[in-house]
């Protein structure tokens, strides 16, 4: 036996009790009946959610799981009244005449409250996200605003089409014609489009983050911005850079601060003069100098070796590695190496060249 008619038979049983002949009193009464009890049921829903989930979401350590229930707390209480309505309405025979409209709208309606508890809950989860990578100044805020908007539009979108599916419209004059309207607005939106999903290329390739010192052709500096068009990079010189994404997820981008140690290649020349004994004595010069013990930022001295005759200078080569991505620290490790290297070297008597030429002339 359908609901329908389980309903009907209870209204007329109710006319027989009170001795109504118009059987509209009997089904006003037992829709008031059904309301009231999606009404208990809606207040009892909300008292369980105050009481029990409320208490036992504050004994977790996160705050999720209080937001989930603080957004979703009202729309459930929302839809078992919507429900309570629609069985009230539904159990009226004098309505049977629009009951094929009052269920598209219904179902419309039910639909879409189903979705505004989901896009709620998921908001949530954005927010929470948001703000863990913004504590950790690693992601546009921009970039999770729109990309909630598109999300929540995406999930309406769906239920569009399942309320059209589910109330037997047909979509196929529709989805055409969609389908024609993105196409030209595809071709003319093509540049702001690519820029556009480069941005989300960016957000989850993550190739950079905001505060990240990277390289892009011949311009580097610090990422202050990564919008949904563009990039913006602050110069070295202090000018801003500002780089179409679709530029960027073409271009080889260097990122330094992904970098865990710095190799340092530096080469010195010494004077001609310099005796064999004494340019021997420079390896190990330069090893006491470049030691990891004594300098804080060095993790490891790789080479240093005699390599080549000059113009105009006997020329070595050092290889060491600084464990720092602060390009700072770096020059202040590198000046330090310098000084002693030119304290060590004017002890020893060794002198630095310079460019110099000789002229022999023949009588």
């Amino acid at each position: 036996m359908a609901l329908e008619d389980i309903f009907a038979s209870i209204s007329q049983e109710i006319n027989k009790i009170f001795g109504f002949t118009d059987p509209l009193f009997g089904e006003l009464i037992w829709s008031t009946i059904l309301f009231i009890i999606f009404l208990i049921i809606g207040l009892s829903i909300e008292k369980i959610f105050e009481h029990y989930f409320k208490k036992w979401a504050k004994k977790t350590k996160t705050k999720i799981d209080d937001e989930i229930l603080k957004n979703v707390k009202k729309p459930i209480y929302v839809l078992v009244i919507f429900f309570g309505i629609y069985f009230f309405i539904q159990n009226l025979s004098i309505l049977d005449y629009y009951s094929d409209i009052i269920s598209k709208i219904f179902l419309l309606i039910e639909i879409l409250l189903i979705s505004y508890i989901f896009t709620r809950v998921t908001n949530v989860l954005f927010a929470w996200y948001a703000e863990r990578q913004e504590r950790k100044k690693k992601t546009s805020q921009h970039i999770l605003f729109v990309f909630r908007a598109i999300f929540n539009g995406i999930v309406y979108l769906i239920a569009f089409f399942i309320f059209m599916a589910l109330a037997g419209i047909d979509l196929t004059g529709l989805a055409i014609g969609g389908a024609a309207t993105a196409i030209v607005i595809g071709f003319a939106l093509q540049h702001v489009l690519s820029d556009f999903f480069s941005a989300f290329s960016i957000y989850f390739d993550r190739p950079f983050e905001i505060g990240d010192y990277i390289v892009v052709g011949e311009y580097s500096g610090t990422v202050t911005k990564i919008g949904m068009k563009s990039t913006r990079v602050q110069l070295l010189q202090g000018e801003e850079l500002v780089l179409p994404n679709s530029e960027l997820t073409k271009s080889n981008v260097r990122n330094f601060k992904k970098m865990k140690k710095r190799r340092i290649n530096f080469t010195f020349g010494v004077t001609y003069d310099t005796p064999l004994k004494k340019l021997k004595k420079i390896p190990d010069i330069i090893k006491d100098i470049i030691d990891p013990e004594k300098l804080e930022h060095v993790d490891k001295l790789d080479r240093v070796h005699f390599t080549e005759f000059g113009d105009f200078s006997l020329n070595f080569e050092v290889v060491y590695y600084v464990k720092t991505q602060d390009y700072v620290k770096y020059k202040d490790t590198q000046q330090t190496i310098n000084y002693s290297i030119k304290e060590a070297f004017e002890n020893e008597g060794i002198e630095m060249a310079f460019p110099t030429q000789t002229i022999y002339l023949s009588k």
